[in-house]
């Protein structure tokens, strides 16, 4: 027989236990080392709460009765010798009758005003959080309010000390879902944060606000002059889910040339928009990080409704994850699986991160769920002002990756760009936001001749021998030579600035980075 004084160390030492070390392989196949709750569960496995098995069910609901039997085992409970329960829906010769005793002795599971203990139903959130508190006899009082979670809920209380013990912070959209069921990962996660603090959950870094702002959902969305004004080919890039790899790499030259005062820019998946006004499935927008004389808020323009996206999520406490890689894919668990595979986001697209998990980092989308994206593919900020001004040297690779990409007019994204888009991208990727258009970004930035060019620098080109209006910038690079996205025709290249064309038409320079 167990005996009270071995359970309480017991429970005393599994709350004073460090985090088990992982083995070489997971315990349970549905639950790998990537897992959101690996490190919880294997913790629990350890320590004896848990026990080996083919599966888990992580995602499964869990049920009163698997919920109980884990506290009976993390508190170190007897099991034999305790008195008979009268529950109408529980015999002496079921197989968690001892389970069920325990429970109901320690006072933390007693089941309902019936007269019934309910073994299999699934425990709800609420539930849980009252059974867990009076199971460890948690104290607080959180000053933290659901929005689905009144004052006068029978288990308001319960799940304020939740909160104040760090065990939970209910969802990003300000809700607890209390009538929810629970998972058994998401319960075995609660369990192991009252076991051992180290697991315990830090306030996050966004909030719920009242205030509602917008954003593109979508990876890259084409910024129309005309809404609904397209044409056949152009459908795969306004459908809900556009596949812009497909719409740039199918399109034919004249297609391209087409695309010349039908649309001037594109917009990344998280770009802040406002919205000025509405036409059948079609918004009016402005795009607050790009530039445009004449456009206070933004650059505007039309895109389908389907690419915006309403927040309440304020995540300007949030570091943030700037895609260095051409194409980043962002996944519904942390594992490196085709299968779990959410979205793919471009170039210069720009998350706010809520946790660091080792290869991923998780990223909080514009939905205002939480998505995993491996860590080699974005570069790390407290936030946008804090990213290290670049040198010439980390522009101009930047811009180089990008050599042999065919252009694509108005393109902001690594599935094409044009001569100023390209040059925007860059820039807003290493922390610099310059005006989108290549005949604004020729008043902005420093000055300098011809003979004073440094590499990084901006040459920019004009009708009429150098005397008109703007039409091109491309990057010096040194030694006499430029990259740019030159035309519909052809693609990102390096040439030499005294190519005659360009010879002809240049018009100046500009400097947007420190002198060297």
């Amino acid at each position: 027989m167990k005996k009270t004084m071995v359970g309480l160390f017991l429970a005393v030492c599994l709350f004073l236990a460090s985090v088990s070390v992982h083995a070489a392989a997971p315990t349970y196949p549905d639950v790998p080392l990537t897992h959101s709750a690996s490190k919880e569960i294997e913790y629990l496995v350890g320590n004896g709460i848990l026990t080996e098995a083919p599966s888990f069910g992580v995602n499964n609901t869990i049920s009163r009765i698997e919920a109980a039997e884990m506290i009976v085992k993390a508190l170190g409970l007897e099991t034999e010798g305790l008195p008979d329960v009268d529950f109408i829906d529980v015999n002496p010769e079921d197989e968690f009758y001892a389970i069920i005793q325990a429970a109901a002795t320690a006072g933390f599971m007693i089941g309902n005003a019936n007269q019934e203990f309910m073994p299999k139903a699934q425990l709800t959130r609420a539930q849980a959080a009252s059974i867990l508190v009076a199971a460890f006899k948690l104290e607080g009082n959180s000053q933290k309010l659901f929005h689905d979670v009144p004052a006068s809920y029978w288990a308001s209380d319960a799940i304020g000390i939740l909160v104040e013990n760090e065990i939970t912070f209910g969802y990003t959209d300000g809700t607890f879902k209390p009538t929810a069921s629970l998972t058994k990962g998401h319960f075995s996660t609660f369990l192991a944060r009252i076991l051992n603090p180290e697991f315990r959950q830090r306030p996050a870094c966004y909030s719920k606000e009242s205030k509602k702002s917008y954003a593109i959902s979508v990876p890259v969305t084409n910024v129309w002059h005309v809404p609904g004004k397209t044409r056949p080919i152009d459908e795969i890039s306004i459908q809900a889910k556009p596949d812009m790899k497909k719409w740039s790499s199918q399109l034919t030259i004249p297609q391209k040339h087409w695309l010349i005062g039908k649309t001037d820019t594109q917009a990344l998946y998280g770009d802040p928009v406002e919205i000025i006004r509405s036409s059948g499935n079609w918004h009016y927008i402005a795009i607050k990080d790009q530039a445009k004389t004449g456009h206070k808020n933004g650059y505007e323009g039309w895109i389908p409704k389907s690419h915006v996206a309403a927040s309440t999520i304020n995540n300007t406490n949030c570091p943030i994850a700037v895609v260095d890689a051409k194409i980043a894919t962002l996944y519904n668990m942390a594992k490196w699986d085709d299968n779990q595979k959410w979205m793919d986001v471009s170039y210069t697209t720009i998350l706010p991160v809520v946790a660091d998990h080792g290869q991923f980092l998780e990223v909080l989308t514009v939905e205002g769920d939480t998505k995993f994206m491996l860590k080699r593919d974005a570069k790390v900020h407290e936030n946008y002002a804090a990213i290290p001004k670049p040198t010439a040297k980390d522009i101009i690779a930047s811009a180089k990756q990008y050599v042999g990409l065919p252009y694509v007019w108005a393109g902001t994204s690594a599935y094409g760009f044009d001569c100023s888009g390209l040059i925007y991208s860059v820039y807003k990727n290493h922390g610099i936001l310059i005006p989108r258009d290549s005949f604004v970004q020729a008043t902005h930035g420093k000055a300098v001749s011809r003979s004073q060019l440094q590499p990084g620098d901006l040459m920019f080109f004009a009708h009429n021998g150098g005397k008109g209006a703007v039409y091109h910038v491309s990057i010096y690079i040194g030694e006499g030579k430029m990259i740019h996205a030159p035309n519909s025709s052809r693609s990102i290249e390096i040439i030499s600035i005294d190519t005659p064309l360009y010879k002809k038409n240049y018009s100046g320079s500009r400097r947007y980075l420190p002198s060297n």
